[in-house]
């Protein structure tokens, strides 16, 4: 009989771990307020006017002010910095951590021996900057890019090594 009974409790404490996990994986988490995707940018509304903004690691995000209570973040580069505002009496109005990942929807990596590239396909497959794609690759992007940006400032544009 103590044999049937340690199963069923082995049995509840294994129904109650995975009810548990689920929970918790399901809960929206406050850090999930402030993921920002990669190269994309996200409105923030603050409860009162901000004085001064601190960015742990200015490299991953950007963050500027739109008004005195609306804040724009911009994703850098992947990874995980935080955030810090704060009013005219140098109180803190936010503290939070601050994550920019990978857009994936519609994204397709193709890799080849030990290299990747990366292309967006809407609605057709254009290649992308993504860092950590192969350099050649990555380095063209980043020439049409540079040069996309000159015409439409205006300016004259290098056509050798294209």
């Amino acid at each position: 009989m103590s044999n049937g009974v340690a199963k069923t409790t082995t049995w509840k404490a294994a129904a109650l771990a995975v009810a548990l996990s689920s929970a918790l994986l399901a809960a929206p988490t406050k850090a999930d307020e402030f993921m920002v995707q990669y190269d994309q940018a996200k409105l923030v509304r603050l409860p009162e006017p901000a004085a001064n903004i601190i960015i742990g690691n200015p490299s991953i995000a950007d963050v500027t002010l739109q008004s005195s209570t609306l804040l724009v973040i911009t994703g850098k580069t992947f990874g995980v910095t935080n955030l810090i505002v704060l009013n005219a009496d140098d109180r803190i109005i936010l503290s939070e951590r601050l994550m920019v990942q990978a857009d994936e929807q519609k994204v397709v990596s193709l890799n080849r021996g030990g290299s990747t590239t990366t292309y967006n396909c809407v609605p057709k497959c254009e290649p992308v900057i993504k860092i950590g794609d192969e350099a050649n690759h990555y380095q063209g992007i980043v020439r049409s890019a540079e040069q996309k940006m000159k015409i439409s400032e205006g300016g004259d544009v290098e056509t050798s090594g294209n």
